[in-house]
């Protein structure tokens, strides 16, 4: 498998946008009583509003898509500021999860973050099964929002 690369989100990206959406919410849908038409619009609702949400509140923020081997396999949602960057959305589609793209992905955030002697941060929910690739890599709980906890990666400075 070749390493991933990332390009800008595109019109013709949503579909699949939405789709990869959807597998992020499955479980959480799994036993809504929802017929098809119905879980489709509410899934088509909720990304246009978390859309619509990351475009007004990260002006400038990168929106791309993770491809490997030209195949779109994810999304990378990223945001720099002056003090921090902001992971606001990483994911990855079922077929690609668990095979160290995200982790790879996640340390070239880091080594940035470094670089630039920033935080590195991102929310995930209380009971998301990556909190723990982001406890391992060094992220720590730094606070509460609702089902979300805000993870961070502090730029600690070395003595040199």
């Amino acid at each position: 498998m070749a390493d991933p690369r990332l390009r800008p989100v595109i019109e013709d990206d949503r579909a699949f946008l939405v789709e990869l959406y959807a597998s992020v919410r499955e479980q959480e849908l799994a036993h809504v009583p929802w017929d098809a038409a119905t879980r489709a619009a509410f899934i088509e609702h909720q990304f246009a509003a978390q859309d619509a949400h990351y475009r007004e509140h990260y002006p400038g923020a990168t929106l791309d898509v993770i491809e490997v081997d030209g195949e779109r396999v994810g999304r990378l949602y990223v945001h720099r500021g002056t003090s921090d960057i902001r992971i606001m959305d990483i994911a990855l589609a079922p077929a690609f999860r668990a095979r160290g793209i995200g982790t790879g992905l996640l340390r070239s955030l880091m080594a940035e973050a470094e670089e630039g002697e920033l935080k590195l941060s991102i929310h995930v929910e209380q009971n998301n099964p990556a909190r723990r690739l982001y406890e391992r890599l060094g992220f720590e709980p730094a606070g509460e929002h609702g089902v979300y906890v805000l993870m961070e990666r502090a730029y600690v400075k070395t003595a040199s």
